[in-house]
């Protein structure tokens, strides 16, 4: 009896495939570059029909990782993006459920306008962004078939951070250099660490659990506040971060939303499981010198010093 990781070639999806595989899951995941197939990895493009495709042989349980998941990607080509996001993507979970085969679906905070915090669960689906209509369609659907009793479940996830973030060690390189970075302003995220995400993952999957799920950060900090983070972190010249607004480098559209969190706590009150305050989800991100609170103004909040509970 295996697991099935459709979209294999994602950072979250090779994440949570070292999570599972060290806690002793069979795991099989998908991949659309034929160079990458080999033992416990086979072809799958959702770009191509479903009709000759099957899963593999006592699978009991799947994820769907795959997705056109860039907000600019799904704006400039909404016809292609949907193909994928909306209309294979739900063929794809009603021929694994139609064989007994439990689905999770990985969506998104962007489904919602991101006007209140802490977003429940059972808030009325509001996006504004093409990436968030179309996870918003495949949700619909899926949440009547949830109700007719398929065995379906939804995990909607905020901003994923891995250690080494190409962004964050761009800034950190420059602020260590002594040149200026410009994060946005008016740009948010509550981090969520992928070790993080790859535990509530491989918990539903193992429960079978229904429903829909929901894991963010407790809290959203602006790209700036990252930035005076790191730069003071590094006893950096505060005039090194220059904010700006996103709206100066083009970001396309639902890329400002004021609030990114999700009320998350079903994952934590049913497994144990949360992500850290922001700034110890950063500290994760980067390998930074001790601190000694020079220099720079430290931001908002102080990081806690540690995680409680790894799932890293």
């Amino acid at each position: 009896m295996s697991c099935l990781l459709l979209g294999g070639d994602s950072e979250i999806a090779a994440a949570t495939i070292e999570y599972m595989q060290r806690y002793g899951f069979l795991v099989v995941a998908t991949t659309r570059r034929t160079e990458r197939q080999a033992a416990g990895r086979i072809f799958l493009d959702l770009a191509r029909p479903l009709t000759e495709w099957q899963p593999p042989a006592g699978t009991r349980t799947a994820c769907i990782f795959a997705a056109v998941g860039h907000l600019l990607d799904c704006q400039r080509d909404p016809a292609g993006s949907a193909l994928i996001n909306v209309t294979r993507t739900l063929e794809l979970v009603e021929l694994l459920v139609a064989r007994g085969i439990y689905v999770l679906f990985l969506s998104t905070n962007q489904v919602f306008d991101g006007s209140r915090p802490q977003t429940p669960a059972s808030t009325r689906l509001s996006p504004v962004s093409e990436y968030g209509r179309q996870k918003a369609r495949t949700e619909t659907r899926l949440r009547a078939m949830l109700s007719a009793g398929a065995p379906v479940a939804i995990l909607r996830l905020a901003k994923i951070v891995a250690p080494g973030m190409t962004l964050l060690r761009q800034w950190q390189q420059s602020l260590a250099a002594g040149q200026p970075i410009h994060p946005f302003a008016d740009m948010f995220m509550a981090p969520t660490p992928i070790g993080v995400a790859a535990a509530a993952i491989a918990a539903l999957i193992s429960n079978q659990s229904r429903g829909v799920w929901q894991l963010s950060g407790p809290q959203d900090v602006s790209y700036a506040e990252v930035g005076s983070y790191i730069g003071w972190r590094l006893q950096a010249d505060a005039a090194l971060v220059q904010a700006v607004p996103a709206a100066s480098a083009g970001m396309p559209e639902g890329s400002t939303p004021d609030h990114t969190t999700l009320d998350s706590s079903a994952l934590r009150s049913s497994f144990g499981i949360a992500s850290p305050e922001p700034w110890a989800t950063i500290e994760g991100v980067l390998a930074l010198p001790p601190k000694t609170g020079r220099g720079i103004s430290a931001p908002r909040q102080r990081p806690e010093p540690v995680l409680k509970r790894s799932w890293a």
